[in-house]
């Protein structure tokens, strides 16, 4: 290092210069100028100077102290009794630096004026290297003997553990000796009782040979507890093996012929060896028992949650996928188990094969109260059942059939629709047709549209019967008017329906009603497999004081016979007795025939599948698998049909639909506002009202809304108890409103966040490249000045080369002044990278943006 001055010497060590003038002379060197220059020898001799005015010394230490610790087991006792201690070993050693006047004589010290020469210097260095050098290599001897010391330890406990199991081994191998023994010596008794059995002795004979086994029994007795005293090492080692205590050793030497290979640290015992388990993963699964399925603590697998950015607790629910994540990441086995297996197993073996035969058609009458629905029914049924079954015959169930023709016709009668409703709800396809009676002088009521509401919904043909033509005020033309604007359009005005005017009175046109079913189910080409086990649907169900449970059943397909195993629902049973639509007992029920089943064990619901199953176990578990997941998929259901989340369950890509059952107190306000929800909506989002009328909300109402997902709105009107518990059960939205603007502007709030957010970009920054560089690892570099708002490093760019867009992506990099940044400002340098481009050229603009979604309204 070349020569500084005095005051350049001040600078640097942050000294006044009089101060170290000062500190100069009391070291013996001349210098009184701050200009004077100060050599590197003169800085070494101030600098031993100073360490000795602060008291510090220049020998090197004299003493080391080095510390050791060691853990281990040691076993105390002897063999059974003995246990194994955790031990800690300590170690301390102290080496010390013998003195210059062990090694040579002491050497005159050097004046401290004239300054230690670099040789010497140099050998003071060489002398410390050496001293170190022997202390390293005393350490080195001193662990090569721990080392060994610790090996013959471990060696010795080996010797010591394998002596043992060699004497366990030598103990059983004796107590199996004795066991032979025994039963040998109890195998000749018995020999010889059945000989002394076979041959009469005499009584001085037995006593005799009594009195010679008690000697030899002695001796024999002796023998063996000297052999013992000999095997267990003398007389202070004489020990009883019992039945007990040989298990016990048999048991232990069990679990040692396969110990488990530990790490002793600290005296804590960890498997070393990773075990692979396979993993049962079910639709739902908590973390509590993932980690118990594993055999891990759920600590570990929360952690492994969290970093695959899952935060989660011990009792949370993890669905299939994330579980599946976890499992693998922990490096297990999944094993995917599907808890529908009960339910695919029993839909597998419905799977039927064979000639389909034709079957009759199902028809439904619908209608307004006093309509004259019930009177049709009871006109067809009298005179369309065969001699002998007419008149005074009472119809037990909602359902029987009738002849026209060469064809059957099967009849369902569903007051108030609710079975239809929960049928339709269940996705059970069982009415093939609807008649839809209508009186002549009355024209389309509330429960009319009703109707033709569920006969939509469900797409089933209607066959519209004008009832009530025998009176004199009957208008036929204003019925068909009201039903065309209702969308139920005459075949006579270009539709798809036919229109029969009828009276159930007189029985006019009854002929060509029938001629219009059968005529509707030829087109339909309806048909079903007899030879097959029988399945079908629930019509009703009452429990019956004297009979038990009673349920209506509609077979569908195959064959139901008496004997049967049956599930329906969650219930289950054998057929004891099936009764038909005239009250007749019968022994088997084909394809579209209703029957009263008796023999379940509860009353299923309507519009539940029933099925023949082959044995009464696997029905009873089916029927307890799906009452657990109705109770599931209810509570699921009520998050699922609120209001605000309807929106998150539709698909992307197609037409969102807000369904709403609307009831008003008066037609005008009805009308009103069913036209209003009608405008409101674009090609995106829109509202159907699946259900309108006047009046309160009623049960059917309630129905309708938990059976195709809607909301229910009441316009000052309210729901009745039935109607409000079914909906607050199901978790259906109901909603009251006495001014129109308000339920109106509530839909287009739930429509505006149904819509599909808007995008916009927002211009932040803009750079403009003044030169281009080239980097080994991020390519091609662009110096940039930005000229406009502010550059960040994790939002997208574009680069626009004459006004023109030519790339759009994302920086790599961006610097300044060598240091990473995340943002630079308005008029300020900076090199920026632009990952996977490298065509960057002077004059280019980079253009930073940031894009935002906007919240659309209608």
């Amino acid at each position: 290092m070349a020569d500084v001055t005095v005051k350049q010497l001040a600078d640097t060590v942050g000294a006044p210069t009089d101060r170290l003038l000062r500190q100069m002379k009391e070291a013996g060197l001349g210098h009184t100028s701050e200009e004077e220059q100060v050599t590197e020898d003169q800085k070494q001799i101030l600098l031993a100077y100073l360490k000795r005015s602060h008291g510090a010394s220049e020998e090197a230490p004299r003493k080391i102290t080095l510390k050791r610790k060691s853990h281990g087991t040691l076993k105390a006792g002897q063999g059974r009794a003995g246990r194994n201690v955790s031990i800690e070993v300590r170690r301390k050693r102290t080496y010390v630096k013998r003195g210059e006047a062990d090694e040579a004589p002491e050497k005159p010290a050097a004046p401290a004026s004239a300054g230690a020469t670099q040789s010497e210097l140099e050998a003071a260095r060489i002398r410390e290297e050496e001293q170190a050098r022997k202390a390293a290599e005393e350490l080195a001897r001193n662990e090569e003997a721990e080392r060994k010391a610790e090996a013959e330890r471990k060696a010795e406990e080996e010797r010591r553990k394998a002596e043992e199991e060699a004497r366990q081994a030598e103990e059983e191998r004796l107590a199996k000796e004795r066991e032979a023994e025994a039963e040998k010596a109890a195998q000749q008794q018995n020999q010889q009782k059945t000989a002394e059995e076979a041959s009469p002795v005499s009584a001085a004979d037995i006593q005799a040979k009594e009195q010679s086994e008690q000697k030899g029994g002695k001796r024999s007795k002796a023998k063996d507890k000297d052999r013992r005293n000999d095997d267990f090492g003398g007389k202070g080692r004489r020990r009883e093996l019992s039945l007990k205590s040989e298990r016990r050793s048999k048991r232990k030497q069990s679990q040692r012929q396969a110990p488990l290979q530990v790490d002793q640290q600290g005296g804590e015992f960890k498997p070393t060896e990773f075990i692979s388990r396979e993993v049962e993963i079910g639709e739902v699964n908590t973390v509590s028992e993932i980690a118990q399925a594993m055999a891990v603590k759920a600590s570990e697998v929360i952690k492994s949650l969290m970093g695959l950015g899952v935060m989660a607790t011990i009792n949370q629910a993890l669905d299939q996928d994330t579980a599946t994540l976890v499992v693998e990441e922990m490096g297990h086995k999944v094993k995917l188990v599907n808890e529908d297996a009960l339910e695919e197993k029993h839909v597998a073996s419905l799977a039927i094969e064979g000639e389909t035969s034709p079957r009759a058609a199902v028809v439904t009458v619908m209608g307004h109260v006093d309509h004259g629905k019930t009177s049709l029914l009871d006109y067809i049924r009298d005179t369309r059942v065969t001699s002998g079954e007419a008149g005074g015959i009472t119809q037990h169930i909602g359902a029987y059939r009738v002849q026209a023709g060469d064809s059957d016709i099967t009849f369902i009668d569903t007051p108030g629709h609710a079975a239809f409703t929960a049928m339709r709800a269940r996705g059970a396809r069982v009415t093939d047709i609807v008649i839809l009676v209508v009186a002549a002088d009355d024209g389309v009521m509330p429960q009319t549209e009703e109707a033709i509401q569920h006969a939509k919904a469900a797409e089933v043909p209607i066959i519209v019967a004008i009832n009530k033509m025998d009176l004199e005020g009957a208008d036929p033309d204003r019925v068909t008017n009201e039903l065309a604007a209702k969308e139920v359009v005459p075949e006579d005005w270009g539709g798809d329906t036919q229109f029969i005017r009828v009276s159930a009175m007189t029985g006019d046109g009854i002929d060509e009603l029938l001629e219009a079913v059968v005529l509707q189910s030829e087109i339909m080409e309806l048909g079903a497999i007899e030879e097959a086990p029988g399945q079908g649907v629930v019509i009703e169900s009452r429990l019956d004081r004297g009979r038990g449970p009673v349920a209506t059943v509609l077979v569908q397909n195959g064959t139901l016979r008496q004997g049967d195993i049956v599930i329906a629902g969650e219930s289950y049973g054998r057929v004891r007795a099936m009764l038909n639509d005239q009250a007749q007992a019968t022994k088997v029920a084909g394809p579209s025939q209703p029957v009263e089943v008796l023999g379940l064990n509860g009353t299923p619901a309507a519009g539940d599948d029933f099925s023949v199953v082959t044995d009464e176990r696997s029905a009873r578990e089916l029927a307890e698998f799906r009452s657990d997941r109705s109770q599931e998929h209810r509570q699921a259901m009520q998050q699922a049909a609120k209001l605000e989340n309807m929106f998150a369950n539709m698909a992307e890509g197609e037409k969102r639909i807000l369904k709403l059952v609307v009831k008003a107190d008066v037609r005008g306000s009805l009308e009103a506002i069913v036209q209003a929800l009608a405008d409101i909506g674009n090609d995106e989002v829109g509202v159907q009202v699946l259900g309108s009328g006047v009046g309160g909300i009623s049960e059917s109402d309630a129905t309708m809304a938990i059976t195709y997902g809607a909301a229910v709105f009441g316009f000052n009107v309210r729901a009745d108890k039935a109607a409000k518990t079914m909906l607050e059960r199901e978790g259906v939205d109901l909603r009251y409103y006495s001014v129109i603007y308000e339920l109106l502007d509530d839909v287009k709030n739930v429509l505006s966040g149904m819509l599909t957010p808007e995008l916009r970009e927002e211009i932040v920054g803009v750079a403009e490249v003044r030169d281009v560089f080239k980097s080994p690892r991020y390519g091609a570099i662009a110096g940039c000045m930005v000229v406009e708002g502010t550059v960040s490093r994790n939002k997208p760019i574009r680069v626009l080369r004459d006004n023109v867009v030519i790339y759009e992506g994302e920086l790599e990099s961006l610097r300044r002044f060598k240091e990473d940044v995340n943002d630079v400002r308005n008029g300020t340098e900076c090199g920026i990278g632009v990952r996977n481009y490298n065509d960057v050229r002077v004059g280019d603009q980079i253009e930073v943006f940031d894009a935002k979604e906007v919240a659309r309204e209608l």
